[in-house]
C-alpha cells in the first residue's frame, strides 16, 4: 500500500449547523487544538515531511467549518503552508448574515485570492433546514450565492440526493441556475460519522426515473451504480493508494508536540494495516453480505464500507477506526 499524501488538520472551528449525514459527527464541542498552536506544529510537520518525503503531497487544513474568527489570517495561513483549501472554500456551517455582510464576506475572500466557492444543499429550503439542522441556512446559502455571482467569484454546488427530497430536486436545480451556479453535481450520502443513519433512504436506481433528464444526467453514472452493477463488475475496487490524516486534537497535542512528523506517519500506517487486514476482500464480504440485485445506488468505496461495517458487527470487532477522520487515520482509494 503506497501513502501518496498526508493532510494535517485541526478540528478548531465550530459549526453552525447540525447536518444529518455530518462525516465528523459534529455535537456542538470543538475537539481539536486551538488555532495558534495547531498551526505552529503543522509547519513543522509539513517543514519535516517535505524534507524527508518529498514524494508526498502534504497540506494543512481545519473544520469543522470555515468560520475562522479571523478569517482573513486563517486564508493567508492556509495560502503559506500551500493548502488547496485557500484557493477553493466549502461555504458549509458558516454563521448567518444579511445580504451586506454577505457582500462583505465575498469581496474579503476575492482580495484574499479564493478562486472558487462550493455549496451542499439537501432539497429545497424547508427540506434543507431540517437536513441542515438551522432555520434560514437555505436562505444565506443564496445570499452568498448571490453575493459571489455579483462579485465575480465562480461556485459549484453539491445536492444531497436520498429518497425523502427526490421530488424536490428538478425545481432546486433550477434555483441554483438561476442564482448562476456554474456546475452543480448530485451525490448520494455516505455511511460514515452520522450518515449510518440515512441508509433506509438510499436512492435506488428505479427512483432516478422521477427526475428530468437534465436533473438525472447530474449524477455521474460511473461513479454511482447500484449495489448489483458492482459486484457484476470484474473488478470493481482496487485499494492502492492511501491517504494519511494527522487530527490535532486537545489530548494528542503534547505528545504530537515530542514527536517527528515521521514518526507519526509510521505509526498512523501500521494502523491502517492493522485496521484493514481485520477484514476480508470486497469479494469475500460480498460473497456473504452482498445482494446481486440490489438495485440502492452506492460509489464502490461507500458499498465495501457498508460491507466492512455490517462484518465488523457480526464479529464484533474492536479496532481502532482509522476512516473516523475526526481523528488521526487513513483513506483508502
Amino acid at each position: 500500500m503506497k501513502t501518496t499524501s498526508v493532510m494535517i488538520q485541526s478540528l478548531c472551528v465550530p459549526c453552525c449547523n447540525r447536518c444529518r449525514h455530518c462525516l465528523l459527527s459534529w455535537n456542538g464541542r470543538v475537539e481539536g487544538e486551538e488555532w495558534s498552536r495547531s498551526v505552529h506544529l503543522a509547519e513543522r510537520f509539513l517543514g519535516e515531511l517535505r524534507e524527508s518525503r518529498p514524494d508526498l503531497n502534504c497540506a494543512f487544513s481545519f473544520g469543522y467549518s470555515m468560520e475562522h474568527p479571523d478569517l482573513r489570517e486563517a486564508l493567508r495561513t492556509l495560502r503559506r503552508l500551500g493548502s488547496p483549501t485557500a484557493d477553493f472554500l466549502q461555504c458549509d456551517g458558516m454563521k448567518l448574515r444579511d445580504e451586506a455582510q454577505c457582500a462583505e464576506l465575498m469581496r474579503l475572500l476575492r482580495e484574499e485570492g479564493v478562486k472558487r466557492l462550493n455549496f451542499t444543499f439537501y432539497g429545497l429550503p424547508g427540506s434543507h433546514d431540517r437536513f441542515a439542522g438551522r432555520q434560514g441556512d437555505a436562505a444565506l446559502l443564496l445570499r452568498m450565492m448571490s453575493a459571489a455571482r455579483d462579485t465575480g467569484l465562480p461556485f459549484s454546488a453539491g445536492v444531497c440526493l436520498t429518497e425523502e427530497n427526490l421530488g424536490e430536486m428538478d425545481e432546486l436545480t433550477g434555483l441554483l441556475r438561476d442564482r448562476g451556479c456554474e456546475k452543480i453535481s448530485l451525490f448520494l450520502p455516505h455511511e460514515e460519522g452520522r450518515g449510518r443513519n440515512l441508509a433506509a433512504v438510499r436512492c435506488r436506481k428505479r427512483d432516478l426515473d422521477r427526475l428530468s433528464p437534465e436533473t438525472r444526467g447530474l449524477l455521474d453514472p460511473k461513479l454511482w451504480r447500484t449495489e448489483g452493477e458492482w459486484l457484476r463488475e470484474a473488478e470493481p475496487l482496487r485499494e492502492e493508494r492511501r491517504s494519511i490524516l494527522i487530527s490535532l486534537r486537545r489530548e494528542n497535542i503534547a505528545d504530537y508536540e515530542g514527536r517527528s512528523a515521521l514518526s507519526l506517519l509510521e505509526e498512523i500506517e501500521a494502523l491502517d494495516e492493522r485496521y484493514y487486514s481485520a477484514f476480508p476482500s470486497f469479494r469475500e464480504l460480498a460473497e456473504t453480505y452482498g445482494d446481486p440485485d440490489g438495485d440502492r445506488l452506492y460509489r464502490i468505496r461507500d458499498l465495501n464500507h457498508h460491507y466492512r461495517l455490517l462484518y465488523g458487527e457480526k464479529h464484533r470487532l474492536s479496532l481502532y477506526d482509522v476512516t473516523d477522520e475526526r481523528f488521526s487515520g487513513s483513506r483508502r482509494t
